[in-house]
């Protein structure tokens, strides 16, 4: 291994500072723009290095203390380094880097990022290890654990959750813990960005609309609060136990599928008004699968709304709707402080 001085120019998705040296790509790990480090390379390939950082020569004025001791060790977080208002702003430029490389988009209408409220004790549930007496993350590219005491982007809630779990002779296993009781079934981990969403989704949503289909539905969450704006509702998803949830308290003007959502959801663009509906998409990290977006090409309705937790995959899938669909808005959420992860809603309209 050597050690080379770079300055960091950039911080990519995933959250590793990039320098170059002699035009390669070194990817640097817990550095902000405009840092001068001292770094040793670990790994090297034709196209780009790693390397990891000896020292701070020259700081970013936007470095902070870590609260966490655990940081840098541990496989979570990415940005605890930076300050708040900094990590807002690196996430909503990666956003936009992301849809002009990937999706290929010129003059994006990006809004401003919807920041946390609380970039400390935000996450109502976290899952944590047990193994060999030991409970915690795994740490930073490795599958071996670190023993946490306690999780500083966790409510207090879930960590004496986490100190009950450590004070008892468990298992090695899984464990998910919780702020609170409810269906095991998905929700976001952050409490007021998630109702932020859910705002932000009823505000782009026209009134006076015959029909929604929400893709990927879960409970319901978005759903419910659309209910005012549409005369029926027509919620998708795989799981059972979720849609078991959203049936729950159902009004008559709600119907609830528990099955695949590529063959259901051509079922129901099939049998609507297109200029009469409404698509909302809220898909897993891989995005939508090659099935849906050739679905919503062919049967998409006026308007597409597309919440996503991947950037990189949400710029694939726009730029293969490009052909019959324009992006009208773009607005990152950060539902995850300290975490290189990124939420982001998409506003689309069909142009015929």
């Amino acid at each position: 291994m050597r050690s080379v001085d770079l300055q960091i120019h950039d911080v990519a998705f995933g959250g590793k500072g990039v320098a170059r040296e002699h035009g390669k790509a070194v990817f640097v790990p817990f550095t902000i723009e405009g840092e001068w480090v001292s770094a040793k390379i670990i790994r090297e390939k034709k196209q780009f290095a790693e390397a990891e950082v000896i020292a701070i020569k020259e700081p970013s004025p936007d470095r902070v203390e870590p609260q966490c001791p655990y940081f840098g060790r541990c496989g979570g977080c990415a940005y605890q380094h930076m300050n708040y208002s900094h990590q807002l702003q690196v996430k909503s430029r990666q956003v936009r880097d992301l849809l002009g490389r990937i999706g290929k988009m010129k003059n994006i209408p990006m809004r401003e990022i919807i920041p946390s409220p609380a970039d400390y004790a935000y996450r109502n549930r976290i899952t944590v290890h047990a193994e060999d007496g030991r409970i915690g993350y795994f740490r930073r590219d490795s599958n071996r654990l670190i023993d946490v005491k306690s999780c500083p982007i966790a409510m207090d809630e879930v960590n004496w959750e986490l100190s009950d779990l450590r004070a008892r002779n468990v298992p090695d296993g899984h464990y998910t813990l919780r702020a609170k009781s409810g269906p095991r079934i998905f929700a976001q981990t952050n409490d007021a960005v998630a109702d932020a969403l859910r705002d932000l989704i009823v505000e782009l949503a026209p009134a006076n609309q015959q029909l929604l289909i929400d893709a990927y539905c879960g409970a319901g969450f978005f759903a419910k609060a659309l209910l005012p704006k549409f005369e029926r509702i027509v919620g998708i998803d795989w799981d059972r136990f979720a849609i078991a949830a959203a049936r729950e308290n159902q009004t008559t003007r709600e119907e609830y599928i528990a099955g695949d959502v590529e063959s259901s959801l051509r079922a129901a663009l099939e049998d609507c008004d297109p200029k009469k509906t409404m698509l909302l998409a809220d898909p897993p990290a891989t995005g939508l699968t090659e099935r849906v977006r050739e679905t919503v090409r062919d049967l998409g309705p006026a308007m597409f709304i597309y919440i996503s937790c991947n950037p990189a995959t949400l710029a694939r899938d726009l730029r293969d709707l490009d052909s019959q669909f324009d992006v009208r808005s773009v607005t990152p959420l950060d539902m995850f402080p300290q975490t290189a992860e990124i939420e982001v809603v998409a506003e689309l309209r069909r142009r015929d």
